[in-house]
């Protein structure tokens, strides 16, 4: 499987095309929170997936993510996009750069799994230490979504076994609603398919893609959210 990590620090244009070819989350995330007007932070923003959506509308989003390199790409759209209202930072989730009691929605995408997966040392520990900080962060009434994956390359939802014990803890222990919805990728062609699946997801699922001729690869994502 790929380092993501190394992806992350190296590879952030071949990831920002990637996500480019994804379903965008756009209706998902007004159907539960309308955030017109609101101070949003992004945690592990990346190259600026749902930054990007909630910017033009938000009265300031932060983008908080471990990676500069990642950021730099979240950073340049924004700045294409004339917008004035963002910034970005690096950060841990475990320790957030920001003031008690100042966003009125956090949102995540794809991002606090990799400290809630099984394979983490000290994954719960993790996780209550996210927890902790966004209610920290969130003004009273605030609120948080959560995307993270429900399997790629299958019509329905399959997660990872690494991440189940994650996902029964955000609505078991943390109280979370939860729905799946699509997201699946529409690639320019077959060779572009394989390229991005195969440098993010690995050789099994590239091998699948060519094999089936997948240039529309279907994913579930899990999608928790509540208010504090």
């Amino acid at each position: 499987m790929p380092d993501h990590e190394i992806i992350y620090a190296e590879k952030a244009e071949s990831y920002d095309l990637l996500i480019s070819r994804q379903k965008s989350v756009y209706e998902t995330l007004v159907k539960i929170k309308p955030f017109q007007g609101l101070d949003i932070i992004d945690l592990g923003a990346g190259t600026g997936r749902l930054t990007c959506l909630l910017a033009p509308k938000a009265k300031s989003v932060l983008a908080l993510d471990r990676s500069r390199a990642m950021l730099d790409v979240a950073a340049a759209k924004l700045k294409k996009m004339g917008l004035a209202n963002w910034k970005v930072e690096v950060a841990d989730h475990r320790q957030l750069p920001v003031a008690d009691h100042s966003a009125d929605l956090i949102v995540s995408g794809w991002s606090i799994c990799y400290l809630g997966s099984s394979n983490a040392a000290n994954w719960k520990q993790n996780i209550d230490q996210v927890m902790k900080e966004i209610k920290r962060v969130l003004r009273p009434g605030g609120s948080v979504i959560i995307f993270e994956t429900m399997g790629t390359g299958t019509e329905t939802p399959d997660p990872p076994e690494f991440l189940r014990g994650y996902y029964t803890m955000l609505e078991n222990e943390y109280g979370f609603s939860h729905t799946v919805i699509r997201t699946d990728y529409a690639f320019a062609d077959l060779a572009e398919a394989e390229n991005l699946t195969r440098f993010f997801f690995g050789d099994e699922l590239a091998n699948r893609v060519v094999k089936e001729g997948l240039v529309q690869l279907p994913e579930c994502a899990g999608v928790w959210w509540r208010v504090f």
